[in-house]
């Protein structure tokens, strides 16, 4: 165990600059139960109030002495001054002895946590998980690892674990507490996702054998997602929003619209001062193409997105990944801050440095999902003494640990066996020695506890009204305000990126003017005509391949809204109406630009009306095909993959559109593809836009001979034979005759089924039918759980 401190009241050191939003104070602690003794010089303090707290401590020689708070239902709950200090400015352990005090650093957030304390002791939540086991099936190769089993993963209602299986977690029990930060350790592969996964609700219920428990009541449903918050390892953000923007859209999404404006600014206000994010506030995320915050930044920014509402459980898996030690131990000391604030903080981490270990809570180190030591990081070096593999004093526990695990798995595949044996006798020798690792019970009912810790300021599942309520809502706010929030999120956004709009204007300026200049100024005869057709094919179908840029919008995005909409931020209708709203206002702006490019410049017929209509369905066009275009990519999760089916696909909608084969030549087994076939309806709208007029004729005379071998022939011999034709015929046919009138050319091309109306009517309906599809892809396939 630990030597008992008694606190004395805390004394002002010397003033220091104040740097990066936080002030030192030194705050002396005396040793044992009496009184400390103080240097001659220093002036005694005076006498402590009633309400002492017991502060027990772990010295180190590694790292500050680690103060570890036990709340129990009779005392309130103990501070956790945890230090970081230098080398040079901590106490060694003579000095500790003799002068009869410690100084020990305190920052803002734990002056913020003394007067949380001082208010009351938080809720208590202790999250339990007991004999989790999930296995997998491994793959099979050939033909027969490509086919799907309906049993492969559903292994907890057997009692021996199937053949061909592997165990990424095998027996695995602990628990977490508020107030401290609960660290799953262990190399890679060792299952520490696997578990942090879960505990958070992602690997479904039927697949994952134990049990998992808040304060003793089992944890699951919409329940577990009002009150938890689960933080990727990947850092899935807007990059074109500012730190505070990211947030304030996070606090509209997550929190109740009974809180005003004014108070949600306050919240990620005290947000960004909470993560150390002033001086970043108003900086942009940052791409690859855009200069952002930094690495830790961003980091800290993705978590604060999932705490806004302050979470009673948070879940983050390798929050460290890819940082620099002094990054990584900041984001660790906000998750310190945020567990001391009544949260039950679970993360993962790889391999902590010795001032990261330091302030850690509780450890759980896994090798293939099984458990080799649970308990505090203080515990590591007596551990291993027992073990017969002792720590050097001059060694980080952590990696020690992890070298010793990697090196026992690489002798055999059970080479960690005996370490957990080990850790499984040894937890039953000190569990009655350590009072921490007693069973907590809580004196309220998990409901309860949780209307008690939103009475106290608890923002979870959208709450605010300050009522308590046992009922928690699935969604913080109505429909209409989810969809407000993410148009507004999405414009701002998109309107940083420019370049991206200037191409798409760009690309279909560029195809107008090279098609305006190549059918200049078509005639009214047969060769017109067939000019006119190849116009309309090739522009039609440019519509739908120009809407292929938007596929890579989801799939960049797609993680973003896995991670939201797992935890209720939103419904997945709100993001499917958001996303056609944003999509459909740069359509209008395309859909006039090639209008204007190429109706008159071709010399298309109408006048207005005709110009109006031939706009029309170049954004019905361009409608259906982002909405293919989004489909897609909901069911396609890789762009390159996207863009070869939406070429292919897209080819073969212009292949049975009417223009290679007309409709009444296409074999019966292949007409069903001519009717889906979204090039075929705008098509067949600006044929019967252009060449509706029955009076218009196209074709006067010999001109009927243009493209046969009598059209080589000299004009003499032309007229006789059309003077033969209108002879057999029984009428005069001179050379100023008709003899082909836009109906002929709409009957010839068979498209007269439809009017151009309903073609127009058909085309705008493929757009909202698959963005029909593409919520119903998201409803079903984004479980965003494991099997």
């Amino acid at each position: 165990g630990g030597v008992a401190w008694q606190a004395t009241r805390p004394t002002l050191s010397a003033p220091r600059p104040r740097q990066a939003q936080k002030r030192s104070y030194s705050t002396l602690i005396g040793i044992g139960t009496r009184t400390a003794s103080l240097p001659p010089t220093r002036k005694p303090p005076p006498p402590s109030p009633p309400s002492l707290y017991n502060l027990h401590s772990e010295p180190s020689t590694t790292h500050a002495a680690e103060f570890r708070s036990h709340n129990t239902s009779q005392t309130p709950p103990s501070l956790d001054p945890s230090t970081d200090q230098s080398p040079s400015s901590r106490p060694d352990r003579n000095t500790m002895s003799t002068s009869g005090h410690i100084a020990v650093e305190v920052d803002d957030a734990e002056r913020e946590l003394q007067l949380l304390v001082s208010a009351g002791p938080p809720v208590p939540y202790t999250l339990s998980f007991t004999d989790l086991s999930y296995r997998v099936r491994q793959g099979r190769g050939g033909l027969m690892g490509c086919l799907p089993s309906r049993a492969s993963n559903r292994l907890a209602s057997t009692d021996a674990p199937p053949a061909n299986t592997k165990a990424l977690l095998d027996g695995v029990s602990g628990e977490a507490r508020e107030g401290e930060l609960f660290a799953v350790m262990g190399a890679s592969g060792s299952g520490k996702s696997t578990l942090v996964d879960a505990l958070a609700g992602r690997i479904a219920r039927d697949s994952l054998r134990g049990h998992v428990t808040l304060n003793g009541e089992p944890l699951h449903g919409s329940r577990l997602r009002a009150i938890s918050a689960y933080v990727m390892q990947d850092d899935l953000l807007y990059p074109m929003l500012t730190v505070r923007e990211t947030l304030l859209f996070a606090a509209e999404l997550r929190l109740s619209r009974a809180l005003s404006p004014a108070a949600k600014r306050e919240r990620v206000d005290r947000l960004i001062d909470q993560l150390g994010l002033s001086r970043a506030a108003d900086t942009i995320i940052g791409d690859e193409g855009h200069r952002g915050v930094s690495g830790g930044e961003r980091r800290r920014v993705s978590i604060g997105t999932d705490i806004i509402h302050d979470p009673i459980l948070l879940f983050l898996d390798e929050p460290t990944s890819g940082l620099d030690s002094a990054s990584a131990f900041m984001v660790v000391q906000v998750l310190r801050t945020i567990a001391r604030s009544g949260s039950v903080v679970v993360m993962t981490i790889h391999q902590p440095s010795a001032r990261i270990l330091g302030i850690l809570g509780r450890l759980l180190l896994l090798s293939r999902g099984r458990t080799v030591y649970a308990g505090t990081p203080a515990g590591l070096k007596p551990f291993f003494a027992e073990f017969g593999a002792p720590i050097p004093d001059n060694e980080n526990p952590a990696e020690f640990a992890l070298d010793t695990i990697r090196e026992r798995e690489a002798q055999q595949p059970d080479g960690t066996g005996p370490l957990a044996g080990f850790n499984a006798m040894w937890q039953a020798t000190h569990k009655a020695m350590d009072g921490t690792n007693a069973k907590r019970v809580s004196p309220m009912t998990l409901e309860y506890a949780i209307a008690e810790s939103v009475a106290r300021g608890k923002l979870v599942a959208g709450s605010g009204t300050g009522t308590v309520s046992l009922q928690m809502p699935t969604y913080a706010n109505p429909m209409p305000v989810e969809v407000w929030v993410l148009i507004k999120r999405a414009f701002t956004n998109t309107r940083r990126m420019p370049e991206l709009f200037g191409m798409r204007l760009g690309t279909i300026m560029v195809t107008g003017l090279i098609l305006a200049t190549i059918f200049l100024r078509l005639d009214d005869t047969p060769k017109g005509v067939q000019e006119r057709l190849g116009f309309f094919a090739m522009g039609m179908s440019t519509m739908f391949y120009v809407c292929a840029d938007a596929l890579p919008v989801f799939v960049q995005e797609r993680h973003i809204y896995l991670r939201e909409t797992a935890h209720n931020a939103y419904r997945r209708a709100s993001y499917v109406l958001a996303n056609a709203v944003v999509s459909f206002p740069p359509l209008v702006a395309l859909s006039l630009a090639f209008a204007v490019t190429t109706f008159f410049a071709v010399g298309l017929a109408g006048g207005a009306s005709s110009f109006l209509y031939f706009s029309l369905i170049i954004l019905a066009s361009l409608w259906a095909g982002s909405g293919f275009v989004t489909f897609l990519s909901a069911v396609v999760p890789h762009v390159m993959l996207g863009y070869t089916v939406v070429v292919a696909i897209l080819a073969y909608f212009l292949l049975f559109s009417g223009f290679f084969i007309n409709r009444d030549r296409i074999p019966d087994y292949w007409i069903w593809f001519h009717y889906i076939s979204l090039v075929k309806y705008p098509y067949q709208a600006v044929l019967q836009n252009e060449f509706g007029d029955a009076t218009r004729c196209f074709a006067r005379g010999t001109q009927m001979f243009d493209g046969t071998p009598i059209g080589g022939m000299p004009e003499a011999i032309k007229m006789k034979v059309l003077g033969a034709i209108g002879n057999a015929l029984g009428t005069h046919m001179t050379s100023h005759t008709c003899v082909l009138t836009g109906a002929d050319v709409l009957a010839q091309q068979a498209v007269t089924d439809l009017g151009k109306w309903m073609c127009l009517l058909v085309t705008a309906g493929f757009g909202f039918f698959f963005r029909a599809l593409f919520y119903a892809v998201l409803l079903v396939g984004s479980k965003n759980k494991r099997k």
